[in-house]
Order: C-alpha cells, then sequence, then structure tokens
C-alpha cells in the first residue's frame, strides 16, 4: 500500500506561486526553505506554505498537480481562499 501524497502551493517572496506534490508536507517546506528544495524555489525564499490537500497516493497527488498548474494564478488564488473548494469554471478550459 502506498502512501497518502499530499500536493501543495507555496508563496515565494516574490510573490510567486509554486505547486508541488511531496509525502511529508513539513519536511518538504522545511527542505524549499533550506535550499535544498525545488530549484524554483531556491531565489525566492523563504517561501510560505499557502494550501495543501491529501490524496490517497503518489498517482493521484501528480495527477492533481498537473491539474493545478494548468490554473490561472487567479484560479489558484481562488483555491487558496477557498481551502480547495473552487472549481475550475467551464469557461476558462
Amino acid at each position: 500500500m502506498e502512501k497518502q501524497a499530499y500536493v501543495y502551493i507555496l508563496k515565494c517572496r516574490d510573490k510567486t506561486l509554486y505547486t508541488g506534490w511531496t509525502n511529508n508536507v513539513e519536511k518538504r517546506l522545511t527542505a524549499h526553505n533550506s535550499g535544498a528544495g525545488a530549484k524554483y524555489t531556491r531565489s525566492r525564499r523563504p517561501v510560505e506554505l499557502v494550501y495543501f490537500e491529501a490524496l490517497p497516493d503518489k498517482s493521484a497527488a501528480l495527477r492533481r498537480e498537473a491539474a493545478i498548474k494548468k490554473l490561472t494564478r487567479a484560479e489558484k488564488e481562488q483555491l487558496i481562499l477557498n481551502g480547495g473548494k473552487a472549481q475550475r469554471s467551464e469557461n476558462s478550459k
């Protein structure tokens, strides 16, 4: 049985948003802020965790990560504000 996985969104120092997945949110956030995370976040530290959601496994997390990355910034901000309850509108596809 696979470990539970998470998709998360970070807000970087320059106000950009970064989306990723992990099986340990706290450890991954520490890695990003220490410079051991993604190349994108290394020059944009510190980063702040603004959103995460639990998924059953890595495969589901990767699919959800890809879906979130396709959202516009406004849609991502709405997702963050709604705590995961936002749905992509049909007009924005």
